[in-house]
């Protein structure tokens, strides 16, 4: 497909975005900031039209009014996520007054991200799939929308490859960006300035073999390049925009000198951050000079997790912040200031949680999650001037958390001694006594775990009475270098044992009855659901996978990077066949019909951009042509998560459907 004709619809269609709110906004505009206790408000009672223990599937569906909000840079707005007419959109919310415009999605596309380029422009990433040689593939486009003039324009070339999103810095006054983009599929990827109100493009970077990645520094200043062949990779490095890149390290991807992530500069000098994993086999962070290729001292280490990200002081000099999750998210301030608001904010909010979304430029207001595992939250402005916290939205208001279920972390050990840590969520006000068990593995697979937060399919689940168990399976993200080699090249195999060994665990504590399990996930989770019951059938009564991947190969070819380790390797052969000759058919669902005899249910969005709409429907041909089981719903304007709460409403009822039919709570 030519390029014209996919950016075309893309830009008409936010070209057209509504200027005002859809015709009843009360619901979904935030209240307007006005002052409220230091302390967040408790959770209201449940609604009287509600009646004990059985809440309304409506309920768990209805989408938040803010997902992922964004505070902008001057603290007057929001943008965030939400639901325009039952599409993906964005919306920047106006605080004072509560007042908002929408940008919806185009029609079959997925909003990847978005972010604010200074106070008056939105940067949108939109992905879609397209023809791609014989099969299909991703693409990303990047879109500016000036709030001034609600217009939306396109940035990138009329020619380029699939990823158009990869923004390297980002002005903070919202001039220009830096972003790197392939000419064509065939080529290495030039770093382009690019003037947002414009669109005018100059290639400050060339192509570089075998460069793959850039990355700048908090001026803007491209600083170093990596490379990656099949067995080792490369880095590039310059001191200031006037120098040249040179050649500085070169390593095997078993080295352990190549655990290195998240490459941070100061300004105009060699020396800067990196995340390294080589003494303790988990990330943490030491200083740097990428000159020498020299690791100086430790800053941060925690003893058990890896360190996920780092903030610094506006040069690049100094740590503000290092962040890690445990079982929950977690930041250590190393900014005095904001380490004191931080403990006072902790301690206003008695036994829950709060998490700094994002702040604004000179650091005086943040935006915090406050909630809890059983209780969907809300957003806090926190303005440092005044000392206090003022609710700008709920989450989900429908959902009371005293008639919510408690979720807890427990661990377990798999059948070859590693030990596994997971979440259990149990049905309120039932015993602890073989229940009925959800096993619901999160998708991935690597880089990703599960967490204690609020999810409302866990909690949809335990209020129809079941039990829910979320394993982090070998190579679920955090837990060290250890940890992911265990699950390198064991999809399907002892990334499945854990599953199982959980279930196991459970039935050896009485908590749960080892003949009522099914299992239910998406993306990887639905591609763990299938082959769950395909691979061990005397364990399952049923499975459930939305948008799960049924054939690895044809998904390899549509997203070279799906399932694969961003932080470890590029080597998709070992991260997932696990070493060459492995063929992926013996544990692809597609392939291994003949072995199913578990009933399952199907659904998939029709505009995934993520795990194509043909790993569902190809699946649910071939298991109708052998005569199967199966259940199968489309969604023809979802991707790859429930934008419409209709839609997510119509799938937990048939879930729930489903599961009452083949394991009744």
């Amino acid at each position: 497909m030519a390029l014209s004709a996919v950016l075309a619809p893309v830009c008409a269609v936010f070209a057209q975005a509504p200027a005002s709110p859809p015709a009843s906004p009360a619901p979904a505009t935030p209240a307007p900031a006005t002052p409220a206790p230091a302390t967040p408000a408790p959770a209201s009672s449940a609604p009287a039209s509600i009646p004990p223990g059985e809440i309304p599937s409506a309920a768990f569906a209805k989408q938040p009014i803010l997902n992922g909000p964004l505070i902008s840079p001057d603290g007057l707005k929001l943008l965030a996520g939400t639901t325009i007419g039952g599409r993906e959109g964005v919306a920047i919310f106006t605080l004072a007054t509560g007042a908002y415009d929408s940008i919806p999605a185009p029609e079959k596309s997925d909003i990847a991200w978005y972010r604010w380029a200074g106070t008056g422009r939105i940067l949108i990433s939109i992905a879609s799939t397209v023809p791609y040689f014989d099969d299909e593939a991703r693409m990303t486009r990047l879109i500016a929308y000036d709030l001034a003039t609600q217009k939306a324009s396109f940035l990138g070339r009329k020619s380029q490859g699939l990823e158009g999103d990869d923004v390297l810095f980002v002005d903070p006054a919202g001039v220009y960006l830096l972003m790197q983009i392939q000419k064509t599929i065939y080529d290495w990827p030039s770093v382009y300035r690019v003037e947002i109100a414009t669109g005018e493009m100059h290639e400050i970077v060339k192509p570089t073999a075998p460069i793959w990645e850039w990355f700048a520094d908090s001026a803007g200043v491209v600083r170093a390049g990596m490379g990656f062949a099949e067995r080792s990779w490369s880095l590039i490095y310059r001191k200031s925009a006037d120098e040249k890149f040179r050649k500085v390290g070169k390593a095997r991807y078993d080295d352990e000198e190549a655990g290195m992530d998240l490459l941070r500069f100061n300004r105009e000098s060699d020396e800067g951050y990196i995340l390294s994993n080589k003494d303790t086999g988990r990330f943490a962070l030491y200083r740097y000079n990428f000159a020498t290729r020299t690791r100086g001292d430790l800053v941060f280490a925690d003893p058990k997790y890896d360190i996920s990200d780092v903030d610094l002081n506006d040069d690049g000099s100094a740590v503000e912040a290092v962040r890690y999750v445990d079982d929950q998210d977690r930041v250590v301030w190393f900014e005095p200031g904001m380490k004191k608001h931080q403990a006072e904010i902790d301690a206003a909010l008695k036994g829950r949680q709060s998490r700094l979304v994002n702040r604004t430029l000179d650091g005086k207001k943040m935006l915090f999650w406050i909630g809890s595992p059983s209780d969907p939250g809300y957003y806090y402005l926190y303005d440092i001037d005044e000392g206090v916290l003022r609710r700008v939205a709920y989450v989900n208001k429908d959902l009371p958390a005293d008639r919510l279920s408690p979720t807890r972390a427990v661990q377990y050990t798999a059948r070859d001694g590693l030990a596994i840590s997971a979440y259990l969520t149990l049905p309120r006000g039932k015993p602890a006594k073989d229940l009925p068990l959800i096993i619901l593995p999160h998708g991935g697979p690597y880089d990703v775990r599960d967490k204690l937060a609020f999810d409302p399919e866990v909690q949809f689940l335990a209020n129809r009475g079941y039990a829910v168990f979320q394993p982090n399976f070998r190579g679920s993200g955090g837990y060290g270098k250890e940890f992911y080699e265990k699950g390198e090249g064991q999809i399907g195999r002892a990334m499945q044992d854990d599953l199982d060994d959980g279930m196991d665990w459970l039935a050896k504590q009485g908590t749960i009855d080892p003949k009522r399990v099914c299992i239910v996930g998406s993306s990887y989770g639905g591609y763990a659901a299938l082959w769950g019951v395909t691979r061990n059938p005397e364990r399952y009564r049923c499975a459930a996978s939305f948008a799960g991947v049924t054939d690895f190969d044809r998904q390899l070819k549509y997203s070279l990077t799906y399932a694969i380790s961003k932080r470890y390797r590029k080597n998709w052969r070992d991260t997932i066949r696990g070493g060459p000759g492995f063929d992926l058919a013996t544990i692809s669902p597609l392939q291994q019909i003949d072995k199913l005899r578990i009933p399952v249910m199907l659904a998939h969005g029709k505009e995934d951009g993520t795990v194509p709409y043909k790993q569902s429907s190809l699946y649910a041909e071939a298991l109708k042509r052998a005569g199967r089981n199966v259940e199968f719903r489309t969604y023809d304007t979802e991707g790859h998560g429930f934008d419409d709460p209709a839609n997510m409403k119509d799938w937990l009822d048939r879930l729930e459907a489903f599961l009452d039919k083949h394991n009744p709570a």
